[in-house]
């Protein structure tokens, strides 16, 4: 989570779009980084495993889009690990 959180704040698509699950996985073109946004911090809320190759991440996200205050993203992300890597499937807002 923290690696793709830091992928976001890079601007990094190319390692957004290869740790994310085939099968949830966007087209490259529609993944386009919003350069107004800057990112604050991360927060690790909880993290659990939910099967034998499954996990779930609750973290919220600050950030600041040009002269508005702060926002929050608060998300659960769901994780599978295959063949030793961890991948995205899918996330639910909070």
């Amino acid at each position: 989570m923290r690696s793709r959180y830091s992928a976001y704040v890079l601007g990094l698509t190319d390692y957004l779009l290869a740790t994310w699950h085939a099968g949830t996985r966007p087209a490259a073109e529609t993944l386009v980084m919003d350069k107004r946004l800057r990112w604050l911090g991360l927060e690790i809320r909880d993290a659990k495993a939910t099967g034998p190759d499954r996990a779930q991440v609750e973290f919220i996200a600050t950030y600041k889009d040009g002269g508005f205050p702060a926002q929050r993203l608060h998300e659960c992300s769901d994780f599978i690990l295959e063949n030793g890597r961890w991948f995205y499937l899918s996330g639910t807002f909070r």
